[in-house]
């Protein structure tokens, strides 16, 4: 496949709000707050799926408003209106599209065949991705798009080539889905395009070019050339968006580990303390239990002391009284012993015949 250089003009940093063309003078893309104003340079011819001022018709510019994934659409024609006045752009002539993607990611491609100009615009994301023909949940009001397709056509088609190349421009985005793995969240089969996608194709009608051009499929230059360029922005934008979430995640893990960080250095600082605190509150607990000691010890030997020289006191007492308690039972037992002692006096023995012995 030939290689197609797709852009993503946008740098709001850089203040670039603004997309030139090559391939169609006069046609302006820009960056405005909200949204994308596609702007011709002159009114050209038009069929679309645009929520605001879809079908055939005539074209002077297209609006890719950019809303919230929780926008609230139960009215999108009427929100779109008001958002079209608000801009100060006539309401006549203009299609609106709206997308969930944010704006910096558009992604453009443009190419000279030789018999037309082509340029091509996409806002794209694959949150909401579905294969078409497979059974699946239904949307039971509109949604704003997801994949949104601006194409324009500097040259002369016919009615039926003008389908043919919104046809040609569909198949293109299904391949860029496939071949980038994308899939449909509730059956797992590759998806060929979003539950909401939508695409505005405007034609100039210049026969500059001196051709004209009746078929718009993939056998033909032009077809060719818009399958590329769709294909290409597709895949470019999807991967802007891919690229946007994977440095977004990364962010937010690395603020998480820095606060990780900053609390186990508080927690570390709160446990120094608080191993201070503790230490502090251990030596004062073991000054007072030792101060409690020396005083304990102390007070025990003041109280043995005492006891001793009490004891001391009791046993000189006992001693002595036992000592005099023992002179006095010696001198009783001395007396008893004298008593003793003493002979008793001799009882005469009487005869049998009365007489003394």
């Amino acid at each position: 496949m030939e290689v197609i250089q797709v852009k993503l003009p946008f740098n709001l940093a850089g203040g670039v709000k603004a997309y030139r063309s090559k391939v169609w003078p006069g046609l302006v893309l820009e960056w405005r707050e909200g949204h994308l104003l596609l702007e011709l340079p002159s009114e050209a011819d038009s069929i679309s799926s645009a929520v605001y001022g879809g079908g055939a018709g005539r074209l002077q510019r297209a609006v890719n408003q950019y809303v919230s994934r929780d926008y609230e659409c139960s009215n999108p024609v009427e929100d779109m209106k008001n958002k079209l006045l608000e801009w100060g752009y006539p309401l006549e002539g203009c299609a609106g599209l709206m997308t969930a993607v944010p704006l910096e990611h558009a992604a453009v491609a443009e190419e000279d065949i030789g018999s037309a100009g082509i340029v091509c615009c996409v806002t794209a994301a694959a949150g909401n991705a579905a294969r078409a023909g497979s059974e699946r949940s239904v949307l039971a009001a509109y949604r704003p798009g997801t994949i949104n397709i601006m194409l324009g056509i500097n040259g002369w088609l016919s009615q039926s080539a003008m389908v043919n190349a919104v046809m040609t421009a569909t198949e293109a985005k299904a391949a860029a889905l496939a071949d980038l793995g994308v899939m449909d969240a509730e059956n797992g089969l590759i998806a060929t395009g979003t539950t909401t996608d939508a695409i505005v194709l405007a034609v100039s009608g210049s026969r500059g070019y001196a051709a004209e051009h009746v078929y718009a499929g993939t056998a033909t230059d032009l077809g060719g050339a818009i399958g590329r360029l769709v294909y290409s922005a597709v895949t470019e934008s999807l991967r802007s968006v891919k690229a946007a979430q994977s440095a977004s995640r990364a962010r937010a893990e690395e603020s998480q580990a820095a606060h990780g960080v900053q609390v186990e250095g508080s927690q570390v600082a709160d446990g120094v303390q608080a191993e201070g605190s503790q230490a502090a509150d251990g030596v004062e607990a073991e000054g007072s239990q030792v101060a409690h000691g020396v005083q304990a010890e102390e007070s025990q030997a003041a109280d043995g002391v005492e006891a001793e020289g009490s004891q001391a006191a009791h046993g000189v007492e006992a001693e002595g009284s036992q000592a005099a308690r023992g002179v006095q039972v010696e001198e009783s037992q001395a007396a008893l012993g004298v008593h003793a002692e003493a002979p008793q006096p001799v009882q005469p023995r009487i005869s049998k015949n009365g007489g003394r012995e």
